[in-house]
């Protein structure tokens, strides 16, 4: 590509008699920026209309100027997955190159703005995002002020700014006689002769970019003693072992101890760090892993497991595992199963902002592809700031800072620990309208897996089954929808079309294309409520018992049902939607409340305490960081026994027809919103 580039830039000077046609030669002469108009015109960068005309002063949108510097750059085609982009434009490709490229994004709301016209702040963060990303280097940059820097919108905007009007690629208003300070109006919208100026300054600077040194044939590289350790400080931004080889983890941690070292390695893995993060280790090319986390040093007993990429709180090391928080629990992985970062070198984070509207965005980020994601929980806590960065393991204590240091708040997303005894006040008739709404929503964005899905989904019709369901088995109806539209992409993906199977039942990370095969959606429905929620993840004579609700990794059906640790927050996510479209009738209509105390919990069929009243026990188990995440209760009546407590009735996490039990007060700690 660069060769071509360059090839513009050289051809350049014969590009004055290469007029597109003498209408467009009436249109450009004179400009001031026609030479450069001229040249993106005879390279395709730019093209003309239909009617033969060029329109040098004509606005720009945001999708033609995705086009513009896609060919510039010569970057492939590929398919977008914004939800407003019609999928039979011309220029639907270019828009999904730049995307995936990272050069140019949308909303919150997973919107391009096609036909939105791009300002000059919008034109500037992506041709700096362009310069970061090639890692081009600005020869003699002039030292610029922008006069009016509080005109911007981001951060981003003004710093890209400053570094293209460095770099002389976008020059600003109203240039004081040294060139150095400029008033770039931000907001102005950019035509098509300046962004032609813009491009074809950017490929100038391509064309004189020195050439690469030589690559020397390379030194074969010792293999590692898998035995052995050594130490690593930072230099230049990268981890550099020291020679010393250590034959023993004590030798190596006293060394380690040392300030200036950053990392411990046991042959080519780091197994230990000053302080950063930890991730679970992609283990096997071309198979998602999964990372186990046990809760002893034996590493013998699960506590819960994570799939590969999925960033960890790093606690700590021993010689012969690492100490990690996933979820709220503390627990321990073999080092084998999770790779470190030392903080100095960490380029990607998850992290939670709140958005506009006050919804909770919660960024993933893969730190085995390097990739992030994001998705929204529901309401965001008051206490969080619009548009900051906050960072949070579990989902519920939220940070202002990464290093997670100085409690925000916590806040427990309501239907990710509600409980699924507590059911949905909505009738069959009103979640079919659900389904058929957000299914023609699919539809229309236009992309090709969602063609006729208000046709071909398996979640069509499914209503009435749902409330049935929730009659029979006290399940709630609107998360059984919530976890089927999760797991089935809405009841169109593969399982769902070829085996009726809408919740993933039997399908695993690594062998995505297994699944059990039902004679009818029906029976998976059937199947993931009788044999799954009420049976081993739900009453606590279930084996994988946690509690009652979607919840995280440290409680409810999330700790072993699924290896996605934000799988719990993400079906809430879904019945957060679903309950907002039908009328906000289930939203925080429940009391809610955990246990507080890490042993057995007992619960009975009357206030008191007898041989005769105990209903069942809630097995002892991991409240978590901060004890808060003990079994989800829902608290339906309260008095006062005749022992003196004050006692709460609660709904049974027992199988149905169970009636509500009683637990005492003070193992309970009720939850405010």
């Amino acid at each position: 590509m660069r060769k071509q580039i360059i090839a513009i830039i050289t051809a350049f000077a014969l590009v004055l008699s290469l007029m597109p046609n003498a209408k467009a030669a009436d249109e450009l002469t004179g400009l001031t920026l026609e030479d450069e108009m001229r040249a993106m015109l005879a390279q395709g960068i730019i093209k003309g209309y239909s009617d033969g005309t060029v329109r040098p002063k004509d606005d720009v949108t945001r999708e033609q100027f995705a086009a513009f510097i896609a060919r510039a750059m010569d970057l492939p085609e590929s398919e977008p997955t914004f939800i407003d982009v019609n999928k039979s434009s011309a220029l639907v490709g270019s828009i999904g190159a730049v995307q995936q490229a990272g050069i140019m994004k949308g909303t919150l709301d997973l919107r391009f703005q096609p036909t939105k016209k791009i300002s000059r702040e919008e034109m500037a963060i992506t041709m700096g995002r362009v310069l970061k990303m090639e890692a081009l280097i600005i020869k003699e940059p002039v030292q610029i002020i922008i006069a009016d820097a509080s005109s911007f919108f981001s951060d981003e905007g003004r710093q890209a700014a400053q570094t293209i009007a460095s770099a002389k690629i976008m020059n600003g208003y109203e240039v004081n006689k040294a060139e150095s300070t400029y008033n770039f109006k931000p907001k102005d919208i950019s035509k098509r002769d300046q962004v032609s100026a813009v491009i074809f300054r950017y490929l100038e600077l391509v064309a004189a970019q020195p050439a690469p040194e030589p690559t020397p044939n390379p030194v074969p590289t010792p293999p590692v003693d898998p035995t052995v350790y050594q130490v690593a400080s930072i230099k230049d931004g990268a981890l550099v072992k020291t020679a010393t080889v250590y034959k023993t983890y004590d030798e190596a941690l006293a060394a380690f101890n040392s300030s200036t070292m950053k990392a411990l390695y046991k042959g080519s893995d780091i197994i230990k760090v000053k302080s950063g993060i930890a991730y679970a280790a992609d283990k096997t090319l071309n198979v998602v892993d999964t990372t186990t986390v046990y809760n002893s040093t034996s590493l013998t007993n699960q506590l819960t497991y994570t799939t590969e990429g999925r960033e960890l709180k790093y606690n700590g090391s021993g010689p012969d595992y690492v100490i990690v928080q996933v979820g709220g629990s503390i627990g321990y992985a073999k080092h084998s199963d999770v790779d470190l970062t030392p903080s100095e070198l960490i380029t990607g984070r998850d992290r939670y902002v709140k958005n506009g509207s006050g919804m909770l965005n919660h960024y993933v980020y893969n730190h085995v592809t390097k990739r992030s994601d994001f998705y929204t929980v529901g309401p965001a806590p008051s206490e969080l700031t619009a548009f900051v960065d906050y960072y949070s393991y579990d989902g519920v204590q939220f940070y202002n800072n990464s290093n997670l240091t100085g409690l925000q708040t916590t806040y427990y997303p309501y239907f990710q620990f509600q409980s699924v005894r507590q059911p949905s006040n909505y009738t069959a008739e009103e979640l079919d309208a659900y389904i058929m709404n957000i299914l023609a929503e699919k539809q229309a964005t236009g992309i090709t897996r969602y063609k006729d899905a208000t046709v071909n989904s398996k979640l069509v019709g499914l209503g009435s089954y749902l409330k049935e369901m929730e009659g029979l088995h006290r399940v709630n109806a609107m998360f059984i929808l919530a976890a089927a539209i999760h797991e089935s992409d809405h009841g169109i993906s593969a399982n769902s079309l070829t085996k009726n199977n809408i919740f993933g039942i039997k399908v695993f990370d690594s062998s995505p294309e297994q699944g059990t095969k039902y004679l009818k959606v029906e029976d998976s429905v059937n199947a993931f409520v009788t044999k799954y929620i009420n049976g081993n993840y739900g009453p606590q004579t279930g084996a994988y018992a946690k509690g009652m609700i979607p919840g995280n990794k440290s409680v409810g059906f999330n700790v072993h049902y699924a290896s996605d640790p934000h799988w719990g927050s993400k079906i809430a996510g879904h019945m957060y939607r679903i309950d907002t479209f039908l009328g906000s009738k289930d939203y925080k209509q429940a009391n809610l409340a955990v246990t507080n105390h890490t042993g057995v919990v007992n619960a009975r069929y009357a206030p008191e305490v007898s041989s005769i009243t105990l209903a069942f026990t809630y097995k002892a188990k991991d409240i978590g960081f901060n004890k808060i995440f003990g079994y989800p209760l829902v608290v339906v009546e309260e008095m006062q026994g005749t022992d003196g407590y004050v006692w709460y009735k609660v709904l049974s996490d027992q199988v149905a027809p169970a009636d509500p039990v009683w637990i005492r007060s003070d193992i309970v700690t009720k939850i405010s919103y």
